[in-house]
């Protein structure tokens, strides 16, 4: 019972950075510029964690060839999951070409619970390392937050609907951190490093694809690269001191 409550305390932290960040929103301006340097920021946490943790943990198998095809068949995850969103957004879109909050709320969570089944799998490994994703989480999280609030804001969403939207997006983390916790923690090692793969494979294409996809629709600035690769060593500085 008391690992299970660390995994949740742990997947409380990205949820708390997506909160705060959804905050700043309804406080700080909201422009395109602003938009693109944080998606570009956060794009930068997300492969970095990818690459440096994820993947680095996922090689240790005896058979690395299972993880990396894992992580190859996230590929084919994304593309699942774009195909659902794409619905929801048909589905529940305003109808002018914005996106509705029901889409916006979807896309997030799907986010949010790939990062809570993450924390909860490498909480099974070891609990530095769930510790780790879920502090290199938070300075992704805050930006993620930021840029679904400021799209609702944007978009003349009311205010009470979008902080609604915002202190629910703590729910799709917390039980994806419990469902990978409790689905692999009797699972042999080769299961949950394959998992842990398949999780940095639906990431990095969903870092790729879509948020610099979205970053790059906004106004554009010559500081983009700049975040990108100081998210990416942010992440870097984390795992090097804190792990």
């Amino acid at each position: 019972m008391n690992d299970f409550l660390l995994v949740l305390g742990l997947a409380a932290l990205p949820a708390v950075g997506n909160i705060v960040g959804g905050l700043a929103a309804e406080v700080v301006g909201v422009s395109g510029r602003r938009l693109s340097l944080a998606l570009h920021f956060a794009t930068g946490i997300v492969l970095a964690v990818v690459g440096l943790e994820l993947m680095r943990e996922a090689l240790r198998a005896s058979a690395p060839w299972i993880p990396i095809a894992a992580f190859a068949l996230g590929g084919l995850g994304f593309l699942a999951i774009e195909r659902s969103l794409a619905y929801v957004k048909r589905r529940f879109g305003s109808g002018d070409g914005d996106t509705g909050p029901s889409a916006i709320f979807a896309g997030v969570s799907i986010d949010l619970f790939s990062d809570g089944v993450m924390i909860g799998t490498g909480t099974v490994i070891n609990p530095a390392l769930g510790l780790l994703l879920a502090l290199g989480q938070v300075p992704a999280d805050i930006p993620e937050g930021f840029a679904a609030v400021a799209t609702l804001r944007r978009a003349g969403v009311r205010r009470r609907t979008r902080l609604t939207l915002s202190f629910s997006f703590a729910i799709p983390v917390l039980i994806g951190a419990a469902i990978g916790y409790l689905a692999l923690r009797s699972a042999p090692e080769i299961v949950t490093l394959s998992v842990l793969a398949l999780t940095g494979g639906v990431l990095t294409s969903m870092a790729v694809e879509e948020m610099t996809t979205q970053a790059h629709e906004e106004r554009s600035s010559r500081l983009e690269p700049l975040f990108l690769t100081a998210g990416f060593a942010l992440f870097a500085f984390i795992s090097a001191y804190v792990g």
